[in-house]
């Protein structure tokens, strides 16, 4: 429930997608949370929400990310630096002031395949780690990420970072990975790591109830290529549904920014939550679909 009297979690973000699904799952459990009002760099509204409500923890889940996609940010790069940068840090550093524990829903788009040790494992390579450096700089978006996250990593104790990607939803937002790569002519087809939100998030309110820091890879363990997850969305939403496939260099010729692609390794956050169920990827993402289908969705037909 949404009640202002001394809330145990202030959720930041209010007309986000992962925001309110957070919200939801608050509310199954019975906890206080309130949406916070102020936006990510409004230092002194941030100080006073934070005084008034007093929250035991604070979720962050605004930033920015770019409408429709992130190559919004490439020529809005001011905007982007001041909500991913300047935005959280200041969050950070108020609730660091008044010891309270932030979670930061952040992003694992900060590497890419390369050549050698990072190929995909399935060619023999190994998945990147939290203290792998980051390698990927095609997008602003994913350069801002990776600024605020070193900043905050080593500046600030009280931070639990996140790095979520390609999120799934047990439906077809438009915010959803899978609704998405429906939408697009065509699709690159290449293994990923993805956050499968139904079973992710939960994990995320029990690891900032446990007052966890530091930085984790956040996805299912394992990589799934597009056309696996279209391959699922054909066979239990859309039957009729086809794709067709392009390569990296022609995806490139039509992109503003660059787009990562990698496998996280995952073995810290299963150290660290030894009894959450977090399937692979590829036995997770059928669950999403079987969730789907009992649910009665079906395609929506593009206007």
């Amino acid at each position: 429930m949404e009640n202002h009297a001394g809330v145990k979690f202030l959720i930041v973000g209010r007309t986000g997608w992962i925001a309110n699904m957070v919200a939801a799952l608050l509310e199954q459990r019975g906890e206080r949370y309130a949406f916070a009002s102020f936006r990510l760099e409004q230092r002194e509204a941030c100080e006073r929400e934070l005084d008034e409500l007093r929250p035991e923890r604070v979720l962050n889940c605004a930033g920015v990310t770019g409408r429709p996609n992130v190559d919004w940010c490439e020529d809005h790069r001011r905007e982007t630096v001041r909500s991913n940068v300047l935005g959280v840090l200041n969050l950070a550093d108020c609730c660091a002031e008044r010891g309270i524990h932030l979670t930061n829903f952040a992003t694992g788009c900060l590497y890419h395949y390369d050549s050698g040790k990072h190929r995909p494992t399935a060619e023999g390579g190994f998945p990147f780690t939290e203290e792998d450096p980051p390698n990927f700089f095609g997008s602003y978006y994913s350069r801002t990420k990776a600024m605020v996250e070193e900043l905050l990593r080593t500046a600030y104790e009280n931070v639990l970072i996140l790095r979520l990607r390609m999120p799934v939803s047990d439906d077809l937002s438009p915010r959803s990975f899978v609704t998405k790569i429906t939408r697009y002519e065509k699709v690159v087809n290449i293994p990923n790591s993805m956050t499968v939100l139904t079973e992710l998030l939960p994990v995320a309110l029990d690891m900032s109830e446990r007052g966890l820091t530091g930085v984790y890879n956040f996805t299912n363990p394992g990589s799934i290529t597009h056309n696996q997850v279209l391959a699922l969305y054909k066979k239990y939403i859309d039957p009729e549904f086809q794709w067709k496939n392009f390569t990296l260099e022609e995806q490139a010729q039509i992109l503003k920014a660059g787009r990562s692609n990698c496998e996280l390794d995952v073995s810290k956050l299963l150290r660290d939550n030894p009894g959450a169920k977090i399937r692979e990827v590829h036995e997770a993402m059928e669950e999403v679909f079987r969730r789907m289908q009992a649910q009665g969705i079906r395609p929506q037909k593009a206007s």
